[in-house]
């Protein structure tokens, strides 16, 4: 047995991921009523979900109280990136809008509320940040989590090296521990495969293909086109290497499991496998997992565009130009949002003079085509994440002269 654990674990995780893959293409096909094999997702993604707060909580507190004053940080230039790739995925999303114009079939409204306004979403935002540290952990809340962390880590500066050594090794036990849980991201994929085509099938997509087609091509155009672009202005070589890897260990993981919070754990691994400062990723990574929503841009601006087609209102280019600033900063409040960039849908169709009642259709169809798109957007989101964590401090080793290898 022993034998065979040690053989499955020398063959490489994004193999065993895809041997996952198939393995659960065909079970939800074969035996979609065995719904025991679902659990397996349930498992992997909830372990994740656990231990990222924790993880995400301790690394920054450490990072910040060893920080010496006067080392450089490029959290300035992270965040510009950020906005920046935001920016240009909902531009994407304007233009294949006009380009390849899509109709909704509207259902049935969804049962939610809808923010009422930017000032809203900022105003939830600033309440999260100070929510109580512990209900920020219990609950997931990055940015309350992320905001704590600053404060403790900051405050610890002049503790003693003991202290300090006891946050580094609670860091440590907490990363190994996600490395152990991440070791079974291929049982994870094939419960979370499984349950999808069992629950879900095929044919459920079939009517809303030319919007699943729109959205999908953006968010490709974006993670293969835009971003490499922003990363070669940036570090002046090939940055299809880059792009390639942050896909390829960030980005597939993102997409089966379809939570940001639970791959800030892979976007570390990601980072320190790239040879990043961790002092530096450590924050980063956490806010890019808040903050840095390129495919919620994407998707908030696309629906909204095909909404404004069904109820032929007539959109300028102008006005899509700011749907496209509105779409970005509201992604920027997507996780602070219950439904995520579903349900900032209704604030951007206010633009248009599109009523509430039929802009939560619109969300309505959001949620029947959600497992593709939320899929897509998340791993868009996340690999971006560590994408542009690389590329900020990339950036420096250029012009410090020291070689970029990954």
């Amino acid at each position: 047995m022993m034998n065979i654990i040690k053989k499955w674990n020398n063959i490489s995780l994004v193999k065993r991921i895809i041997t996952g893959l198939a393995a659960g293409i065909i079970l939800g096909l074969a035996v979609p009523q065995a719904e025991l094999i679902g659990i397996l997702g349930d498992l992997f993604v909830g372990a994740l979900k656990a231990l990222a707060p924790l993880l995400v909580f301790f690394l920054v507190m450490h990072s910040l109280c060893r920080h010496q004053k006067g080392n450089s940080s490029n959290m300035k230039q992270i965040i510009i990136l950020y906005f920046v790739g935001m920016l240009l995925a909902a531009f994407t999303a304007v233009a294949a809008s006009f380009l390849f114009p899509s109709e909704l079939t509207l259902a049935e409204g969804a049962e939610a509320s809808a923010p009422g306004g930017i000032v809203e979403v900022l105003k939830n935002l600033l309440m999260n940040a100070v929510s109580n540290p512990i209900g920020a952990i219990v609950d997931a809340n990055y940015i309350g989590v992320l905001m704590w962390a600053v404060v403790f880590g900051l405050a610890l500066r002049n503790a003693g090296e003991t202290t300090k050594d006891v946050l580094g090794n609670i860091s440590d036990g907490l990363s190994v521990a996600i490395r152990w849980v991440i070791n079974c991201a291929p049982f994870g994929i094939l419960g979370l495969v499984f349950t999808t085509l069992s629950t879900t099938g095929i044919q459920a997509f079939a009517s809303y293909g030319k919007i699943i087609l729109v959205l999908v091509g953006c968010m490709l155009f974006v993670a293969f086109v835009v971003n490499p672009i922003i990363v070669f202005v940036n570090i002046r070589q090939n940055p299809y290497p880059l792009v390639l890897t942050c896909i390829k260990d960030s980005g597939i993981m993102a997409f089966f499991t379809r939570s940001s919070a639970a791959n800030i754990p892979v976007n570390m691994a990601l980072c320190e496998k790239l040879g990043l400062d961790e002092e530096k990723y450590s924050v980063s990574i956490p806010l890019g997992a808040t903050i840095n929503m390129a495919g919620a841009a994407i998707t908030i601006t696309t629906l909204t565009m095909a909404a404004a087609n069904t109820l032929d209102i007539s959109v300028t280019f102008p006005t899509a130009l700011l749907l496209s600033v509105v779409a970005t900063i509201s992604a920027c409040g997507a996780s602070g949002v219950a439904g995520g960039s579903l349900l900032l849908i209704p604030l951007a169709c206010s633009l248009f003079g599109i009523s509430n009642d039929i802009a939560m259709q619109v969300v309505g169809v959001g949620f029947i085509i959600g497992v593709i798109q939320d899929s897509c957007e998340t791993a868009l989101n996340s690999s971006s994440d560590a994408l542009f964590t690389a590329t900020a401090e990339f950036r420096n080793w250029r012009k410090q002269g020291k070689k970029i290898q990954w």
